[in-house]
């Protein structure tokens, strides 16, 4: 029987299971788990994803700082309001919202992140240590998929994985997580010759690549994991699920299935960044 793996349910569960943690913070330790948002600019989508993610703290009783600049930041403007966020001791993770104004140097600034509170995981030094297995938050998305896939028990150790994305937030820290968990993984995107082959042969496909309904479902074989990261507005995502949903092993939804996993695990890693401190 084909599972389907619910991102919102696990995401509820996960927020009633938070409220307790908080309520130790606040009430045992005297501390308030905080997540400082910086939006820069007036991108309407943007600004929809940060009311979301000040919704989700709000929800499990976190406070959420918002630090909101003009268009014309610089990028020692936005450095400068970055650097006095890793030196408050009461801003447990630091979210630079994503994308910011052209004449931002955005990696430098996402750099500029104390590791510590990095938990929207977009640091290189984060990246790497979760890549050689150490201790790091992980990029959102990726980590909310894992976290999905160790909820529905979905075996990964010696599965052939394609993940289809190269994104430094999401189809590369994707594949090293998978790799980290034993699977072989195959790097797809756009540019790859061959890629029904490529993705045939797998029995964990992550489509990541940002292009609606890109992969087949006649590409993708029988009794796969089908994992789908993208959302565009036509309420679709990477992969045409249609004629899959009776044949695969189990998939999940659009919308409804990675989406709501993003925000939680934002807010998973701002409470153990509080508690780690």
């Amino acid at each position: 029987m084909t599972k389907i793996m619910d991102g919102k349910k696990v995401a509820l569960d996960t927020e009633e299971s938070l409220i307790d943690r908080v309520t130790f913070l606040k009430s045992q330790k005297g501390y308030v788990p905080t997540l400082a948002t910086i939006l820069v600019g007036d991108d309407p989508a943007s600004a929809t994803y940060v009311k979301m993610k000040g919704n989700a703290c709000e929800r499990i009783g976190m406070k959420s700082l918002k630090v909101e600049l003009s268009s014309e930041t610089t990028t020692d403007e936005l450095l400068e309001q970055i650097n006095k966020l890793n030196k408050d001791p009461q801003v447990h993770g630091i979210l630079l919202q994503h994308p910011v104004p052209d004449q931002i140097d955005e990696r430098r600034c996402f750099d500029a992140i104390d590791i510590k509170k990095d938990v929207d995981g977009v640091t290189c030094l984060g990246f790497g240590n979760m890549s050689m297995n150490e201790k790091a938050f992980g990029s959102c998305t990726p980590q909310g998929i894992m976290r999905l896939l160790e909820t529905y028990e979905i075996e990964i150790s010696g599965k052939h994985a394609v993940v289809v994305g190269r994104s430094p937030i999401l189809g590369k820290p994707m594949a090293m997580m998978l790799l980290n968990k034993n699977a072989t993984v195959t790097i797809c995107h756009s540019r790859t010759e061959d890629l029904e082959q490529q993705i045939l042969r797998a029995d964990i496909v992550v489509g990541a690549v940002g292009i609606p309904k890109f992969i087949k479902s006649n590409w993708i074989k029988d009794n796969a994991v089908v994992i789908d990261a993208g959302y565009h507005p036509e309420k679709c995502g990477d992969i045409d699920l249609g004629p899959l949903t009776e044949r695969v092993l189990a998939y999940t939804p659009v919308p409804g299935g990675v989406g709501p996993m993003t925000i939680n695990t934002l807010i998973l890693q701002t409470v153990e960044a509080c508690e780690n401190s």
